[in-house]
């Protein structure tokens, strides 16, 4: 068993949580290891679910005469959120603390469910990071991602197919979120050549044989089921003109690949260099998930193509990602501009050359001395 990042205890302290992951993260193994001694509802169960359909007071009845402060876990919470109005009751009237988990806050966005007036924590989880994995396979994290079930996996090609295939069957279809599953399917493709880079609605609305509004609208699709999400730019500039579109990247570089028709990569090749980058962000981005980092995370990139790939905080740090095994002079180039616009950031160059060290005022660290220092706190200051 893969101990997680993750102490979700720590949340429960201050009350009750929603915990929202993609499919697969493993959010339910993870919550029957930390909270074995929780009341657990499974809204995949269908006669239970039914149940609760039918009579979501049902919920307080079975819970009512519960200690105060017993926590519930209701896993697929968007399942049947209706209960949510039994939960608030629970909370109010038996201070009963809950963990409610989902792969996605659509269906209760969509329909205006009651989402608990502050009462419960958003909470997010990822797939594996680093930080878990003891000896971690890189090569295989870049093709195949780090989905628990693809990571561990002699053959996940064809779980990232399934994964695929189920997503677009239950979360897309089922779920009515658009007329043309074929469509979106094909947006789905296109999104991933656009993976990383700056988005073009237009351009990307034109390949999908749509409009551009459809487009926001497909965008606005995969970050509320949790397959993707989007880096602003970093705006704040004193001398230069920059770019303020967003990037967005799919939620596990596994998926990208798929979505691109990747079976290998080589070290050298721009898509091995895309993959890299992807993980890196990857990481980054549950890092600051998990530590409920009030920092934004965005990039940089001027009009005359001077870009830095991740942007920590208030220019606190800025991040150039590069799968070269040795670093050279020009790979050093965006940041003469950054610094020069932002002279305090701590500048970082990461890579996978092994030699770990400073050339002038840039970190140049390899990807796994970057990784310690990122997943022991000694990377982005503790709020």
């Amino acid at each position: 068993m893969i101990e997680r990042k993750y102490r979700i205890d720590n949340d429960l302290e201050y009350g009750s949580v929603f915990l929202f992951g993609a499919r697969q993260t493993g959010k339910s193994t993870f919550l029957e290891c930390q909270l074995n001694e929780a009341i657990f509802f499974d809204l995949l169960d269908s006669d239970l679910k039914r149940r609760f359909r039918q009579r979501p007071a049902l919920l307080y009845d079975l819970l009512s005469e519960k200690d105060e402060g017993t926590i519930v876990v209701i896993d697929e919470i968007p399942e049947v959120p209706e209960l949510l109005d039994e939960v608030h009751r629970l909370i109010q009237k038996r201070h009963l603390r809950f963990v409610l988990c989902g792969s996605s806050a659509r269906k209760l966005k969509r329909k205006g469910y009651n989402t608990l007036g502050g009462r419960a924590m958003p909470c997010y989880f990822f797939p594996f990071t680093s930080y878990e994995i003891e000896s971690l396979d890189l090569d295989h994290a870049l093709l195949y991602g780090m989905l628990p079930p693809h990571y561990l996996s002699k053959k996940p090609q064809r779980l990232l197919s399934a994964y695929i295939d189920v997503y677009l069957k239950e979360e897309i279809k089922e779920e009515a979120l658009t007329r043309n599953v074929e469509v979106f399917q094909r947006f789905l493709n296109v999104a991933a050549l656009s993976s990383s880079e700056i988005l073009n609605y237009s351009n990307i609305a034109a390949d999908c044989g749509v409009s551009a509004k459809t487009v926001k609208d497909y965008f606005n699709i995969l970050e509320d089921t949790l397959i993707g999400y989007t880096i602003p730019a970093y705006t704040k500039a004193i001398k230069r003109k920059v770019v303020q579109a967003p990037k967005f990247y799919f939620f596990d570089v596994g998926i990208y690949n798929y979505l691109m028709k990747r079976t290998s990569l080589s070290p050298g090749t721009p898509e091995y260099g895309h993959a890299f980058e992807h993980f890196v962000v990857q990481e980054v981005k549950a890092y600051l998930g998990y530590t409920h980092s009030s920092r934004q995370l965005s990039y940089w990139h001027t009009y005359n193509h001077k870009e830095v790939d991740l942007v920590i905080g208030e220019a606190e740090i800025g991040i150039e990602i590069k799968s070269s095994e040795e670093v050279q002079s020009k790979h050093l180039s965006n940041f003469k501009e950054f610094r020069d616009e932002y002279p305090e950031s701590r500048c970082i160059l990461v890579s996978r050359d092994k030699l770990t060290r400073k050339q002038g005022d840039i970190e140049l660290m390899y990807l796994f001395d970057f990784l310690h220092l990122l997943w022991s706190n000694q990377l982005i200051p503790q709020e």
